[in-house]
């Protein structure tokens, strides 16, 4: 009769659960029995570890075999227990001391030649194994630059079950003969991203970060996009194909600051869990980038699998960028479940097999084109889609999750004098990204002795009383309130927009201008000369640390004074009624009278009194929707 005992971890979603493995050996039949609720990867590790002992050396004991794993509660799944069951039956045989197993974390799956193989998660089960006052650790070798991220631990890694052996038996350790793979890479290795999910593993985009210069025009989006970056602020692009919706949302990550020695532990363990971290990387330094196809599946967006769930692109993108183009394309049911992500920076996904709780901090780009052949409202038209089509486009688009989104931009085609000058005197992601670094610094000072680090985390009523604007700033704002233009979640989103512009201009507090360039950028009217701290693309300003005017593209103005020479004055161009129809429909507005001409745009329609200046193309909001 033998008994010993060691330690392993198990995975729930991004933390884990130590777990004791216990070997018992008494008289009786030889059986080999597995108990402690094993999913169906861990009793077939019966007969890896039956196989990788033999070949190995060690005689199987011809005993009744029992192997515990406590507590028997935590649903157990995976291949990672191989090698602490194995090292269990040696000590319950007497093969190895079970005083030496006892204080030993072990992690590893074993071939059935005798190999330790590597298994994903390593990096949160060793954080697991530190919190609970372990300190040697037992890896796969290929997992140990991983493994050692954590200072407090001890890691031993290991290339087959032979070597461990004589390491624990205090035996010279035997010369490993070349394996018929050497030299390939393992496929948990290669940073592959979860099949079958449509999800890219997108890591740190490093020196290979697309530049910002390389964007032709389009000065708007290029302002909304750094402030995005500041304050980490969610965007949408809405604008026709071809016009640079994709290549404007590529460009997001390289503007973020590098992740903090924190931040980077909680990336890089999320990614060692879903097997997407790159070969030679242990420690992801960059945000990451996450772009799922328009296809993607519920449980491959916010995660979950057959039983217990797995990390999806919102907690691959935490601390990163998740950007989801052709958005309008994607399920309604899929789009909505972003809203409670969006709203704690966590999700939670119950399944049969149990309930885990995974980060998912990111910040949201969105894409869609202005219909299904994305030709409305372009100065090209073409547009055969019918009104009632439109409406259902759009509405795909839910009002609850729009109204999560800071940030809203009509991005245009790209006049063809921008596109010849293109790269001349454009900033560089580098200049763009400094001022970032620059903004974010000062929204941290003024946030140290607060649980936030960024403005976009601030609650609303904080802001009004603990940071309040000037005095007189929120006049639009209060007014848009009245008249339903802004719901009160959109109010607390244009104030915390209007002190990341304040922080990128170096201003202590937002101003009137800053407050009307945020409301600008939420409902699509135009508010005045605003600020915004960035000179990117050529456009009119100083480029000092006050801000500079945000004027319209070459394309915009073209269309502005288009529509001025034929008496227009933003009044919705022929062939757009069914905005007129959609915009009193859900904002609730009486019909247009007389003289009150309706404000167009690429969203829906909204009412005010003529406006003789002239507007930038921003995209409006549906505010009301989210109310209903």
């Amino acid at each position: 009769m033998g008994f010993a005992r060691t330690c392993s971890v198990a995975l729930v979603g991004v933390e884990g659960v130590v777990v004791e493995v216990q070997a018992d050996l008494e008289p009786g039949v030889a059986a080999f029995t597995l108990v402690g609720l094993p999913d169906k990867s861990l009793v077939e590790s019966k007969d890896r570890v039956r196989a990788a002992l033999v070949n190995s050396g060690a005689e199987w004991p011809q005993k009744k075999l029992t192997v515990g794993l406590s507590p028997a509660s935590v649903p157990k799944s995976g291949s990672g227990f191989d090698l602490a069951v194995a090292c269990a039956v040696l000590g319950a045989a007497e093969r190895l001391d079970p005083r030496e197993l006892t204080d030993l974390m072990m992690i590893g799956e074993l071939g059935l030649d005798g190999r330790v193989r590597p298994v994903r998660g390593v990096l949160p089960a060793v954080l697991a194994a530190a919190d609970a006052g372990y300190r040697q650790v037992v890896v796969p070798e290929q997992t140990v630059a991983e493994a050692s991220l954590v200072p407090s631990v001890s890691v031993l890694g290991v290339r087959s079950l032979r070597q461990l052996i004589a390491v624990l038996a205090d035996e010279p350790v035997p010369e490993e003969e070349n394996p018929l793979d050497e030299g390939r890479p393992d496929p948990l290795l290669t940073g592959l991203a979860m099949p079958g999910t449509g999800i890219t593993a997108g890591l740190p985009p490093g020196d290979h970060t697309p530049d910002l210069a390389d964007v032709a025009g389009q000065h708007n989006a290029r302002r909304a996009l750094e402030v995005a970056a500041a304050g980490r602020h969610h965007i949408f692009f809405k604008g026709p194909p071809g016009a640079g919706k994709t290549m404007l949302a590529e460009r997001l990550p390289g503007l973020l600051p590098p992740l903090t020695p924190k931040e980077s532990l909680e990336v890089t363990a999320v990614h060692s869990v879903a097997g997407t971290l790159p070969p030679g990387q242990p420690l992801v330094h960059r945000p990451t980038y996450c772009s799922p196809h328009h296809s993607a599946t519920m449980a491959s967006l916010v995660g979950g699998g057959t039983g217990l769930p797995r990390p999806g692109a919102v907690s691959l993108a935490h601390h990163g960028v998740l950007f989801l183009d052709e958005a309008a394309e994607c399920s309604p049911r899929v789009l909505d479940a972003l809203r409670q992500p969006l709203e704690s920076g966590h999700v939670v996904v119950a399944r049969a097999g149990g309930m885990m709780r995974m980060p998912a901090r990111f910040l949201l780009a969105l894409a869609a084109n202005p219909c299904s052949c994305g030709r409305h409202g372009t100065t090209a038209g073409g547009c055969e889609c019918r009104p009632s089509s439109i409406r259902r486009y759009r509405a795909r688009l839910s009002g609850p999750l729009m109204d999560r989104v800071d940030l809203r931009i009509a991005v245009e085609p790209v006049a063809r004098s921008e596109l010849i000058t293109l790269g001349r005197g454009a900033e560089s992601t580098a200049t763009v990204a400094e001022r970032v670094r620059a903004a974010r610094q000062r929204a941290a000072a003024r946030l140290i002795d607060t649980p936030w680090q960024t403005n976009s985390e601030v609650p609303g009523h904080e802001l009004r009383t603990r940071w309040p604007v000037q005095l007189g700033a929120l006049a639009q704002a209060e007014r848009d309130l009245e008249c339903g233009l802004l719901t009160a979640r959109g109010l607390d989103r244009v104030l915390r927009v209007a002190w990341t512009a304040a922080d990128l201009a170096g201003r202590d507090r937002p101003t009137k201008e800053d407050v009307n360039w945020a409301l600008e950028l939420r409902t699509g009217v135009r508010r005045g000369a605003v600020t915004t701290g960035s000179t990117a693309g050529g456009g009119r300003g100083t480029g000092s640390a006050a801000g500079i005017v945000a004027p319209m593209g070459p394309s915009t103005q073209a269309r502005a004074a288009a529509r001025a020479g034929a008496g227009h004055d933003g009044a919705p161009e022929a062939g757009t009624e069914e905005e007129s129809e959609a915009g009193t429909e859900r904002t609730g507005t009486a019909a247009t009278t007389a003289g009150t001409p309706a404000v167009s745009g690429l969203g829906e329609t909204l009412r005010k009194t003529p406006d003789p200046r002239p507007r930038v193309a921003l995209v409006h909001p549906v505010e009301s929707r989210g109310e209903r």
